[in-house]
């Protein structure tokens, strides 16, 4: 008998189910990028960030209502977003969360209004949407379901809908994008939402076989002991009135459990009089325990009640707050720095970028490229870290722009997003920065910056295609500049210079070349000699940026 209502444990299912299906076939998905450069990343993108939620989903109570369970998924989403795909993925499911919010069971009408919702709040989040892309099948697929709806139509039903319009849609996308059709793949995308979708439905129809599921968190996960340090500095050690940061792991035992049953609430209440900073959780088979406290051993005692002992630490605070004390005595002066004006978070891919960029000014790296997209949390812990009024973000990647704009919008801190998406361009923009000028201005002024350079890179193809009537086989070399590849061979110093003579104008004052971590002496040097033999009039300089699978990034001024 199908059921007309989806209770909140039943929707969990489906989330885990559907993040189960796309982890499955994430290769798969990472493989349908038809652009021949190795950032073949929409799969693992798109499967770190539903992970994410699923931690939340996980983590959160489905006893009340699959409100909770879509809030808590469409949470997670956010936090763990990554790439335009993730980014796009979490904007489906906030507008679905949205609508059942306040929901106890969901009925196929509440989830056809929240999957339209789900579209709706995506495309607001994009600038310039794209039809033939994963915007487009969640449209299409919502649409179609939306028409075969009637009043009798159960969850089951309307899920079935929604896969088949689904797959119609990514069916139909390489009619929407050129691209697509030249290559012969659907879009990535795309085919990840219809994987996600079809492991929601598999759960209804009673066809889910995977188990893969992201754990539920370790009680040691529970346990943050991140205010240790924080707290000794505050005090002085003669003042400490317990000395023993102490966690105790218990293993319950049914026998000793039946002559102490547990209580937490009591049990909380009754080491309390031992300590302070006292968290206790426990789930069915566990007991972990954090206490300061002066004496250890009573602590073991009363919890060795309910379980044999699985885990002891006691470490002697007094002596580690007298190192902290003794080291910021050596480093009182100049320990507390006033807030800057102006900060800056900047995405890098090597080492030699990273010490590149901090040499310009960026406050804050973090690291990415093509094929390691950050995600909206790693941007907010950067601007957090950063000791400014005002950050600039200089994302670097045009596939992340999504991401740094959702953490500019929930940051603490103003901050704004310049728009960068090459390295040579985020340099430029870096340049830009005057701190003698207001927000807005150097806005103005560093988009200005990164719009009049010109960049290229060398890279190799992961495939053999057929591009835009050029034929590239598996491993040659390419030389791209924006989104055209201008050179293609097996000879780099050849290509690299092709690429360099459809850049390099007599309006051109400064060459810059960041080497990748594959790069050698004697091709760069044969490289900067053709400029220099072909360009007299422009200056070279050349950087070790240790980035992977481009050996030459290219800037153009």
């Amino acid at each position: 008998m199908l059921e007309n209502e989806l209770k909140a444990s039943k929707l969990a299912d489906m989330l885990g189910e559907g993040a189960a299906m796309l982890h499955k076939h994430a290769q798969e998905v990472d493989a349908l990028n038809v652009f021949p450069v190795p950032d073949g990343d929409t799969g693992k993108n798109m499967n770190l960030t539903i992970s994410s939620g699923m931690k939340e989903v996980m983590a959160a109570d489905h006893s009340e209502s699959a409100g909770n369970t879509a809030k808590a998924f469409s949470k997670g989403l956010l936090m763990g977003a990554r790439g335009n795909s993730g980014v796009i993925l979490s904007q489906l499911f906030r507008g679905f969360s949205q609508v059942l919010e306040k929901e106890t069971n969901v009925t196929a009408v509440q989830l056809a209004a929240a999957f339209n919702e789900g579209v709706h709040t995506a495309y607001k989040a994009v600038m310039k949407p794209v039809e033939g892309t994963i915007l487009t099948v969640a449209r299409e697929g919502a649409a179609y379901a939306q028409e075969q709806l009637q009043d009798s139509t159960t969850p089951e039903e309307y899920f079935r809908f929604l896969v088949e319009g689904s797959e119609q849609s990514l069916a139909g996308t390489p009619e929407l994008l050129p691209i697509l059709k030249e290559v012969g793949v659907v879009d990535s995308g795309g085919q990840g939402l219809v994987y996600i979708y079809k492991g929601m439905y598999n759960v209804l129809a009673g066809l889910a076989s995977s188990d893969a599921r992201e754990e539920v968190p370790s009680l040691d996960d529970l346990v943050k002991l991140e205010h240790h340090q924080q707290a000794q500095t505050q005090l002085s050690t003669e003042d400490m009135e317990y000395g023993y940061c102490t966690e105790v792991m218990i293993c319950f035992d049914e026998e000793k459990l039946n002559k102490n049953p547990y209580d937490e609430t009591a049990f909380r209440n009754e080491l309390s009089a031992w300590g302070d900073s006292l968290l206790v959780v426990n789930d069915e088979e566990l007991l972990k325990i954090h206490i300061h406290a002066e004496y250890p051993g009573e602590v073991i005692n009363r919890a060795q009640r309910y379980g044999s002992l699985r885990h002891i630490k006691a470490e002697d605070m007094r002596e580690q707050h007298q190192a902290i004390v003794e080291e910021d005595s050596r480093q009182k002066a100049g320990s507390v720095k006033p807030k800057s004006r102006y900060g800056v978070v900047a995405v890098s891919a090597g080492p030699g970028m990273d010490e590149l960029f901090k040499g310009m000014g960026a406050h804050e790296i973090i690291s990415g490229g093509q094929t390691m997209n950050p995600s909206t949390e790693d941007f907010l812990q950067a601007i957090e870290r950063v000791n400014a009024e005002h950050v600039f973000l200089l994302p670097n990647n045009g596939n992340i722009i999504m991401a740094a704009g959702q953490a500019a919008e929930v940051a603490d801190k103003q901050t704004t997003v310049i728009e960068t998406k090459t390295i040579p361009e985020g340099l430029s923009a870096l340049l830009a920065l005057d701190e003698s000028k207001d927000a807005s201005a150097n806005s103005r002024a560093m988009a200005e910056a990164k719009s009049r350079v010109k960049s290229g890179e060398v890279t190799f193809s992961v495939r053999d295609t057929m591009i835009n009537g050029r034929s590239i086989a598996k491993d040659d070399y390419m030389g791209i500049s924006g989104k055209d590849i201008i050179s293609a061979g097996t000879d780099i110093k050849e290509v690299t210079n092709e690429l360099l003579a459809s850049m390099i104008n007599e309006e051109t004052e400064i060459v810059t070349i960041i080497e990748g971590e594959d790069s050698d002496e004697e091709t760069s040097a044969a490289v900067q000699a053709f400029i220099e033999k072909h360009y007299e009039e422009a200056e070279v300089e050349r950087h070790h940026g240790g980035q992977p699978l481009y050996p030459y990034i290219i800037s153009v001024e």
